[in-house]
């Protein structure tokens, strides 16, 4: 299950306008004690990565950050989950002088965001809107548009959605589960619909809670994370990567976990056989979000199309058994099945001191891999330079 630590302010339900900009400066001075310098291109030396690759701040001025989405000029667009209800925008993110903007405030916990033909859609716990001509600037508030309403929501566990377009141009949402493990028929799911929110389809279940999905590039197949249950020791059960290779398909939540466990409670609702095996078992309560199929030409070409995964990491584990995550993993393929598992970058974690929690993933039209920390409110840029 996905948690935080150090949550910086408060749910915008429970934050007065007169706070939101308190809320902000606050987020911001936690971020200089956390000892992250906000001038991009400063080198992040307490991450670890293979030889050759090196990980820098591209800015550490964006509080609780977790979705991105690159538009067409450049602007990388930036949702939060806690605090004032904002989206950010970074102008210029991937030049030398990125600077950063509120592109909105005052949302329902804007954690997804997805940009599509010039405009920037945002998931509320409710509802999906959209704003056009998203990286136009402009000196008044931005105008919203809402595109699908009346999203499943019982009492805000899980309640923050995650967005994406596929290839098929579709918009993808999943509905997490409102509790640890419950049989509730209208969430544990994928939802898809058009851009203008018609045809709205469910074409997942038995989905506990996915906070990332990828489309693998050669085959247009989606690909999720889903993050395990709590509550059945430091071990058990493992989180996932999993493939949907049509819609309909039924992944287990909640009679089965990992492919193979059976639920103790809720085991006599279905079968393990019958459930859809995730691609790989990730480590327990890793809580796995961001998921990326590496697209890129920079790094070198024994990772590409391969899956990279940010696993935000692990609150829930006893203090004798350590935490898990706080990292970014690789998955390699041989085709669609998984050869490993590793650790891709580290350092987010030193000993049981959190240094900051990896959320999202974005592959840069440069072949940069973009990775954003909702604990440190940054944005990293991985690269890569041969003989570096």
């Amino acid at each position: 299950m996905e948690g935080s630590l150090a949550d910086c302010g408060h749910s915008v339900e429970d934050t007065p306008v007169r706070q939101m900009s308190l809320t902000r400066l606050f987020c911001s001075v936690l971020v200089v004690l956390a000892g992250v310098s906000a001038r991009a291109g400063t080198p992040a030396d307490f991450l670890r990565l293979p030889p050759g690759f090196k990980a820098e701040i591209l800015t550490a001025d964006v509080p609780k950050a977790r979705s991105m989405a690159l538009g067409d000029a450049g602007t990388l667009f930036v949702g939060t989950r806690f605090g004032a209800g904002t989206v950010y925008a970074i102008h210029d993110a991937l030049g030398g002088h990125p600077r950063v903007s509120t592109f909105v405030q005052g949302l329902k916990v804007p954690n997804g965001v997805a940009f599509h033909k010039g405009a920037l859609y945002v998931a509320e716990q409710r509802q999906i809107i959209r704003f056009a001509q998203a990286e136009q600037e402009t000196t008044g508030p931005r105008v919203s548009e809402v595109i699908s309403t009346e999203l499943p929501y019982k009492n805000g566990l899980h309640a923050w959605k995650y967005l994406a377009f596929g290839p098929d141009g579709k918009l993808y949402i999943p509905v997490g589960a409102p509790c640890n493990v419950c049989d509730e028929k209208d969430f544990g799911l994928i939802l898809r619909m058009n851009p203008d929110g018609s045809g709205r389809e469910v074409v997942a279940r038995g989905v506990r809670n996915s906070v990332g999905m990828s489309w693998h590039p050669q085959t247009g197949e989606l690909w999720f994370t889903d993050n395990g249950r709590d509550m059945l020791g430091d071990d058990l059960p493992a989180c996932e990567l999993n493939r949907m290779t049509s819609a309909g398909l039924d992944f287990g939540f909640p009679y089965c976990h990992g492919g193979d466990m059976v639920d103790p409670e809720f085991g006599a609702q279905g079968s393990c056989a019958k459930a859809e095996k995730p691609v790989q078992k990730l480590g327990p309560h890793v809580a796995p979000l961001g998921v990326s199929f590496y697209t890129g030409t920079m790094f070198p070409a024994e990772y590409r199309n391969q899956v990279f995964i940010a696993e935000h990491g692990s609150w829930n584990r006893s203090k004798e058994a350590g935490r898990t995550g706080y990292r970014i993993s690789l998955v390699r393929l041989k085709g669609n099945t998984a050869v490993s598992y590793e650790t891709f970058a580290e350092g987010w974690l030193d000993g049981d001191k959190v240094l900051g929690r990896p959320v999202d993933l974005l592959v840069a039209p440069d072949g940069s891999l973009l990775v954003s920390d909702d604990e440190r409110g940054a944005i990293y840029r991985i690269s890569y330079h041969p003989g570096g």
